[in-house]
């Protein structure tokens, strides 16, 4: 599990992906501390599986599946990268529970200024705005934010100073995919309810029932 709160910007230094998978080498220093091989570090909010590590960088595997349903894929030698190790057991939880499990990307929209923060409308499909609630918490690019809206085709989210100054977010120009995580929690309730819904219903007519009312 993850925070959501990006501990360092990396840089790619090196790549081989195919349709099938493939490595990343990513330039990096503070999320090296602790870490061993076959530990998990958030890359732009998808949880990879470092394979080798080195001095001032790491290599981390990279699913098919994750490059259908992220950005890593468009990822070039230079490109920053959000860093995030896995949640100590002991450390403070500073955003909201990710799981680095990427649901889609969302397209950036607009980036509107209003005071000090800046407000980014991010549109995405059906089945992701299912799963985003206003005030609720939504991982972007692996950052944890706060949702200020949801509409039928977009929602929205704001930048403070320090979120823009420690994060690529505001970096990115309108057009941009970002890897989208809805919360874990929501999920679990929208697969209950699905569950309960699909689940055929208990008659109450039973032989009591009709035995009380005279039958």
């Amino acid at each position: 599990m993850f925070t959501g709160i990006i501990e360092e910007i990396g840089t790619i230094r090196g790549l081989s992906l195919t349709k099938e998978g493939g490595d990343l080498q990513i330039q990096a220093s503070t999320v090296l501390e602790g870490t061993k091989l076959g530990d998990s570090i958030a890359v732009n909010g998808t949880c990879l599986t470092v394979t080798k590590l080195e001095k001032d960088g790491f290599t981390a595997f990279v699913m098919a599946e994750s490059l259908r349903r992220t950005n890593l894929g468009e990822l070039k030698r230079g490109s920053r990268v959000h860093l995030e190790r896995a949640m100590a057991a002991d450390g403070r939880f500073g955003g909201h529970m990710v799981s680095g499990h990427i649901d889609g990307r969302g397209v950036l929209l607009s980036k509107i200024p209003e005071g000090q923060a800046i407000l980014l409308s991010i549109g995405a499909d059906e089945e992701i705005l299912s799963g985003i609630v206003e005030k609720g918490s939504i991982a972007i690019d692996g950052t944890s934010l706060t949702v200020i809206d949801v509409d039928k085709d977009h929602f929205r989210v704001g930048i403070i100073p320090h979120t823009g100054g420690h994060t690529t977010i505001l970096d990115r120009p309108v057009g941009y995919a970002f890897n989208l995580e809805t919360d874990v929690i929501g999920k679990y309730v929208q697969s209950f309810l699905k569950k309960t819904e699909a689940a055929p219903k208990k008659s109450t007519l039973t032989l009591d029932f009709l035995r009380e009312n005279g039958f």
